[in-house]
């Protein structure tokens, strides 16, 4: 994945979800406004809960449902967020395909832009991570360096799974001197896989962590 060079107004909010030509820029769900993206929530089909986690395990299957998320190569990636209303329950936001139709154009080459607002008639939305899907399997975020560059970051959080449900998440610590820890979802539990050195966080390069 590359950083699209003609749309700086969106350079840091890129990571791994999908466009492709011809997409609908807007929809009743997601759209565009000021150059960045938003979203709707609370998403129907995820549960909300108190536990992130539970919310997180649901995102995968819901995801893989959407159109072309499977396909691999010629597949389309989804991004959206989780996040709270300050009362202690997380929501998931419905995903977005909005990306930059100039990626994509190779085998395993896909974008989406972050949604940087969530809009929720309910209260003020506040984002505890993005999340995004890849069309294909096996994906690990250690292959796909742009969703690790500190640049990528928007969050405290970000979580990738693959169609087949391997879930990753990457706790980046971008203002603060210790590395960013890069997780695997191992049943009901988080498996510490790599490290992110401060000295790496621009590039993203990751350590990893033997079992």
């Amino acid at each position: 994945m590359r950083l699209p060079p003609g749309l700086m107004l969106l350079w840091w909010g890129l990571a791994g979800c999908a466009s492709g030509s011809g997409l609908a820029t807007e929809s009743a769900t997601y759209g565009l406004k000021d150059g960045q993206v938003w979203v709707t929530g609370p998403w129907e089909a995820i549960h909300p809960s108190k536990d992130p986690d539970e919310v997180i395990d649901q995102l995968c299957p819901a995801v893989m449902e959407l159109p072309g998320a499977r396909f691999g190569d010629h597949g389309r990636e989804y991004c959206g967020l989780i996040y709270s209303l300050g009362d202690g329950t997380y929501y998931a936001s419905h995903p977005s395909p909005l990306g930059d139709p100039q990626i994509g154009r190779v085998p395993r080459e896909k974008n989406c832009y972050v949604p940087r607002q969530v809009v929720d008639a309910r209260g003020q939305p506040a984002p505890l991570a993005d999340y995004h899907g890849h069309p294909w399997s096996p994906s690990s975020m250690v292959e796909s360096k742009a969703d690790l560059l500190a640049a990528t970051q928007v969050f405290s959080i970000r979580i990738q799974f693959d169609k087949a449900c391997h879930i990753q998440k990457l706790v980046p610590y971008l203002k603060e001197d210790r590395p960013g820890e890069l997780y695997e979802r191992r049943g009901n539990s988080w498996k510490l896989i790599g490290l992110i050195q401060p000295e790496n966080k621009a590039s993203g390069r990751v350590t990893l962590v033997n079992d």
